[in-house]
């Protein structure tokens, strides 16, 4: 069997699950169904490692792979089948979809444990890791928009799986209306793209666009424009993000599957394969650096004033997807790449631990009322600060390989857009550093609340958690501290080298941009590591002087730069006085009115009726002479 058949195989196995789960779940106990979930998306592990081995036996040449299981639709010349493509590109998605997801279902069988509805759970992740999977696997724009828009229906789900919350059931309904927006921008895009090239799949699109289309061209442009939108909406990039953080409500595996390893990576999966229509539009691929760089900035000046340990990390997520978004934008897609997969062991890794102190002080989240967690949660504790020290880049952690040759990549491009990721870039490599370092001092360190103490002190004795919560995150911790060796600089058997056939490598940064860059980098990221020991490290009264020398540009940051209220007010209040003016004008008045009417005209009739029905037999008897008066003079003038 080769990679194609192995593709299959992936894309089938969190399907298996779905069907167990909702076909035998009910009769089965709660382990079983977790575990069945769990094992269903390891098979789609297997299956991956298989299809890499297969790839790596090839040449390069060699490496992309459709695989055609039938033709699915056909209406004139519009032509689609369903077909796969696995390539290195999707090879290393699968991987990671399917090797940190397995780690997460296996995760949520002990943080999950008691929850009354852990077998829909268990059910709406795996449809979800189906749903990434065919977006990564397509083969024809029609899969992808179908990948697309059921991993937005499953993130609803999931985020909104504790209905009985208002605030989740708000958030599932702004991730879908975002999530939505950018649905509605690649299926525009699709439509360009059909009425140049006439066709929906990969391999034609890609071949013949450069004719087609035209490089600069606005045709080019709007299709880049329109699959940009899609991949801003689901990889929460400005100014489609401020659903991400809200989405927090969900149970903190969602966030770990969702917001750090897959969902939110798909938006820059979706720039490296759709490079060659990037080629083509060079400014929007620009624009897509400069939307990366400015969230990175916003969502890392965010995370430092949040208080809720589940969102800290979520406005991270922000501020890296920005990173990898800078990669892609300047033409670095290996780098990119390679950041989307270190991001993805250390965030989770970080997600999950967060879930463990969660779970020890009885779902509390707030930062304010922990500290001193570390005596308490060691273990948890000691590979979090792996996360955190991978997460701000230091050396030897993966997080260090990844961003900084994003930096040295930007520098290498010695343009305006190059200077002002690499800039800025470094400039959010001491924010990350302080906003981490931060929330590992106050949630570990120090002396404990009386909050944490209380439960700490209750926790004590009864171990740090589920045996299945603490190895799956001390797996991910060695991805964390070790997955930097994917490519290490000079190596000629790295990422960049396995996904140049289907991503080319187009900047080349000399070995002084890439020292020059990781020092100034690992210096901003030690200075950080200082600033935040000095500040919150030793519980000085430095903070809430600093907040209150500061406290306009706090309330900014407090506030999210404002843009829940300017959506607020240009979208969601216009939008309900639409709503009820036209329950006023529309539906009350003209609907409503007219049934009004309808039920006076009978109530009318029959109350002129109803005096015909007087009960007194003459007038019935002078009624029917009438009637047959009529009847006869009817007859008598027909007949004449």
């Amino acid at each position: 069997m080769n990679a194609g058949g192995y593709g299959w195989l992936v894309l089938l196995s969190p399907l298996v699950g779905v069907a167990f789960n909702v076909g035998v779940g009910p009769s089965v106990s709660r382990r079983a169904v977790g575990w069945a979930a769990s094992l269903s998306v390891l098979a789609g592990f297997v299956f991956s490692v298989l299809a890499l081995i297969d790839l790596l036996g090839r040449s390069d040449s060699q490496r992309a792979i459709i695989s055609t299981g039938w033709h699915w639709l056909s209406g004139g010349s519009f032509q689609v089948d369903a077909s796969i493509l696995v390539d290195p590109l999707s090879a290393v998605m699968l991987l990671v979809i399917t090797g940190v997801g397995f780690l997460i279902h296996a995760y949520s069988t002990g943080y999950m444990h008691g929850d009354r509805e852990e077998k829909r759970f268990f059910a709406y992740l795996n449809l979800f890791v189906f749903s990434m999977l065919l977006l990564v696997l397509a083969g024809n724009f029609v899969f992808l928009l179908a990948g697309w828009g059921l991993v937005g229906l499953s993130s609803y789900l999931l985020i909104g799986f504790w209905w009985q919350r208002p605030t989740a059931v708000a958030a599932a309904k702004k991730a879908f209306v975002m999530n939505a927006i950018g649905d509605i921008g690649m299926a525009l895009g699709i439509f360009v793209i059909w009425d140049h090239v006439h066709s929906v799949d990969y391999a034609t699109v890609f071949t013949h666009a450069p004719s087609q289309i035209g490089a600069g061209s606005h045709t080019a442009n709007w299709i880049a424009l329109l699959l940009l939108v899609a991949a801003v909406a689901k990889s929460a990039q400005l100014p489609l993000h401020t659903w991400l953080p809200d989405a927090m409500e969900g149970p903190t595996p969602v966030s770990a599957l969702i917001h750090a390893a897959t969902m939110v990576t798909a938006g820059v999966y979706l720039v490296a394969r759709m490079w060659p229509l990037y080629g083509l539009a060079p400014d929007v691929s620009d624009l897509v650096a400069l939307i990366g760089v400015a969230t990175l900035t916003v969502a890392g000046l965010i995370a430092l004033v949040q208080t809720d340990i589940k969102r800290v990390i979520a406005y991270s997520t922000m501020s890296q997807i920005g990173y990898m978004f800078c990669g892609v934008g300047i033409g670095a897609y290996s780098a990119g790449m390679f950041h989307l997969v270190t991001h993805a062991f250390f965030k989770a890794l970080l997600f999950l631990g967060a879930g463990v102190v969660i779970h020890a002080l009885h779902d509390e989240q707030d930062i304010r009322k922990m500290g001193g967690m570390a005596r308490y949660l060691p273990y948890t504790a000691g590979l979090m600060w792996i996360g955190a020290l991978a997460l701000a880049g230091v050396p030897p952690f993966s997080g260090f390989f990844s961003k900084d040759q994003i930096l040295a990549d930007a520098l290498a491009r010695g343009d305006w857009v190059g200077y002002t990721v690499w800039g800025l870039g470094l400039a959010g490599a001491f924010v990350t550093a302080l906003y981490t370092f931060r929330l590992m001092l106050l949630v570990f360190h120090g002396e404990p609340s009386d909050y944490a103490r209380r439960h700490g002190d209750a926790h004590a004795g009864h171990g740090e958690g589920p045996f299945s919560m603490l190895w799956t995150i001390g797996v991910l911790a060695v991805g964390a501290l070790f997955a930097g060796v994917l490519e290490i600089p000079g190596a000629t058997h790295g990422m960049r080298n396995f996904l140049e056939p289907t991503v080319p490598a187009h900047l080349d940064p000399t070995g002084n941009q890439e020292f020059g860059t990781s020092a100034l980098a690992v210096a901003l990221a030690l200075v950080g590591l200082y600033a935040a020991h000095a500040l919150w490290g030793r519980r000085s009264d430095a903070p809430r002087r600093i907040a209150a020398s500061t406290a306009p540009l706090e309330h900014v940051l407090q506030d999210k730069f404002g843009f829940d209220r300017l959506y607020d007010w240009a979208f969601y209040r216009p939008a309900v006085a639409l709503a009820r003016g036209g329950q006023r004008l529309w539906e009350d008045a003209a609907v409503l009115g007219s049934m009004n009417a309808v039920g006076s005209a009978g109530s009318w009739t029959s109350r002129l009726l109803s005096a015909a029905q007087s009960g007194l037999v003459r007038v019935y008897a002078l009624a029917i002479a009438i009637g047959i008066a009529v009847l006869a003079a009817w007859l008598i003038t027909g007949a004449s």
